[in-house]
């Protein structure tokens, strides 16, 4: 958005999307407030371990990712609000007034990049890098473990929505890690773009080695309906044996290296091979 003074180490992270809430805990940085959006209700989820207590403590919702509340933000007395154009562009003078303001072009495929610029905004670049890096070897560790035992498996990742059913493409979140990952991905998915969405007709299109599919958790319970008409479809069938159920708040909702980490461990149970250790 410019240019942005951050006088000293921050201390008091008020992070505006959930990636930067997963990056500023990886970053050792305590964050004071995020924003409620789906699967973030209330309280900070399971797969943020024990850094919710480490460095989240004080954290506090305030508002929804559409509505963030700038009277609760300035009430948690942050001393650096991060978050992304994209959520909240029309903001950043009202935020800026808080506290220095830091923003991503965008969110989703641009999670690593946004951990370095994370890393820039806290005074923690080393960290950032370290973490990254740690990340990609798992992942390639990971990946070569499975193509060697399962030889080169075809990887798709199936999702269950209140709409239409997605197949996740190289630059969705799951996408990305698959790719780190080297994994190959069936040609519905090999595409450089973020989903392909599918009718009951073209279910053959999900098929692969291995076919990882989550449902979206909507109130309405629309998501499972849809899962259970695919699954009830003849041309289902044959690709039954193939599937994996994994949760949606990791796979799809939590884009960042906490949730990268968690796709690399169901990856490696899976397909039986050794656990990713992330220090």
């Amino acid at each position: 958005m410019g240019k942005t003074e951050i006088p000293a180490k921050p201390k008091r992270v008020m992070a505006l999307d959930a990636s930067f809430v997963d990056a500023s805990l990886i970053l050792d940085t305590p964050v004071v407030g995020y924003t409620d959006y789906r699967s973030i209700n209330g309280k900070l989820p399971d797969y943020l371990g024990d850094d919710r207590t480490t460095y989240a403590s004080e954290a506090k919702a305030v508002g929804t990712l559409a509505e963030p509340n700038l009277e609760m933000i300035a009430a948690q007395k942050p001393d650096l609000i991060i978050s992304a154009k994209v959520r909240h562009e029309k903001l950043y003078e009202q935020l800026s007034k808080i506290a220095p303001t830091v923003m991503s072009e965008t969110t989703g495929p641009t999670w690593k990049e946004n951990i370095t610029l994370t890393g820039k905004a806290l005074g923690q670049e080393e960290l950032a890098a370290k973490e990254l890096a740690a990340y990609q070897t798992a992942a390639k560790t990971v990946g070569d473990a499975i193509n060697a035992k399962a030889g080169n498996p075809t990887i798709s990742m199936v999702r269950f929505v209140d709409g239409p059913t997605r197949l996740y493409q190289n630059k969705s979140f799951s996408g990305i890690v698959f790719k780190d990952a080297g994994l190959a991905r069936p040609k519905s998915q090999d595409v450089d773009d973020f989903a392909a969405e599918i009718s009951a007709e073209r279910i053959k299109d999900a098929d692969a080695d291995a076919i990882f599919v989550s449902v979206f958790a909507d109130e309405k319970g629309l998501s499972a309906k849809t899962a259970d008409q695919f699954k009830a479809n003849p041309l289902w069938k044959p690709l039954a044996p193939k599937v994996h159920e994994v949760p949606d708040l990791t796979w799809m909702t939590a884009v960042g290296l906490q949730g990268a980490w968690v796709i690399l461990t169901d990856l490696a149970k899976t397909f039986d091979v050794p656990d990713p250790v992330h220090s």
